[in-house]
């Protein structure tokens, strides 16, 4: 589901939540907000969700206008907001059957099916226990559930992983890669910038009500001229190496350490990393590990806030 976003604004009163809000996201995208307190994202996600009306601009999703075509493009979105209500008295199993009945299923296949996301979400053990019962990572996964009952395209989650332990964080992201690998697109906001980093495909940076970068990770991390070099243990063969390296213009800048331990800006893609570890063990090296360093967005956040 190709997700267009064209100029939104919207008013709060005398507050300017978007200012000209504009991006285009492709299917099956895992895509992150990220941006301070107020910045937009939440307001952004509820025009998408088709819970609130744009003051002017365009959301066309796959086509349809979500403006003029709310019923249908709510078909085929699910949301999950920071803050949910929950039915404190309602058993687990009870819950998402209620949701299943508002989506007019019902019988032994609505059944069936709220057994199947409990089971897919972690929580097939929690069926009789009562949701107040419940932590605050499983109400977000029973929140998951309720937002996949009618099997949206598209899921939209206002800071999902929100007050779990690392744990609990772990199991969401691997759960949203599962879900993103079933062909649907997944919005997501974060303020936990480590954690998005290793999720997205890719992001946009949102500052009062606007998009002021966006992209791929790497490609924001480019443009910021954020380091994220090619770390690379050698343990024989350190002057063979660095030979190597000298003779690839695509080598940058080149430390190495006491320990024989490389670090190599380099600008060129990865197929040419590839042959850039191809190349050293033909010349003999003995390379025991080749990577990049994970992606530094805290530093990039911080230098276009400035």
């Amino acid at each position: 589901m190709m997700i267009e976003i064209e100029n939104l604004t919207k008013s709060f009163g005398k507050t300017k939540a978007l200012d000209g809000f504009s991006l285009k996201i492709e299917d099956n995208e895992i895509y992150g907000f990220v941006g301070q307190n107020g910045a937009g994202k939440t307001t952004t996600m509820r025009i998408i969700s088709g819970l609130i009306p744009a003051d002017s601009g365009k959301v066309i999703i796959n086509g349809l206008d979500a403006g003029c075509e709310v019923e249908k493009v709510r078909s085929k979105i699910g949301y999950v907001p920071d803050f949910f209500g929950v039915y404190d008295n309602l058993k687990v199993i009870e819950y998402i059957e209620f949701f299943a009945a508002a989506y007019n299923m019902t019988g032994r296949e609505a059944e069936r099916e709220c057994l199947r996301l409990l089971e897919e979400l972690g929580l097939s053990d929690k069926t009789d226990f009562f949701v107040d019962d419940l932590s605050r990572g499983q109400k977000q996964r029973l929140g998951l559930a309720r937002a996949l009952i009618h099997n949206p395209d598209i899921l939209v989650l206002d800071e999902p992983t929100s007050g779990m332990d690392p744990k609990g964080r772990v199991e969401t992201r691997n759960l949203l890669k599962r879900l993103n690998a079933q062909g649907r697109t997944i919005l997501i906001s974060s303020h936990i910038l480590h954690e998005i980093s290793e999720l997205v495909t890719g992001l946009a940076i949102i500052e009062k009500g606007k998009v002021v970068m966006s992209g791929s990770i790497d490609s924001i991390e480019r443009t910021m001229h954020v380091e994220n070099p090619i770390i690379m243990k050698v343990n024989k063969g350190a002057n063979i190496a660095a030979e190597v390296l000298k003779e690839d213009e695509a080598v940058l800048n080149l430390t190495i350490t006491e320990a024989d331990e490389f670090y190599i800006s380099y600008s060129g893609s990865e197929e040419d990393e590839g042959y850039l570890l191809k190349r050293m063990v033909e010349a003999g090296v003995l390379v025991s590990s080749f990577s990049r360093r994970g992606h530094d967005l805290e530093s990039v956040f911080i230098k276009i806030m400035e």
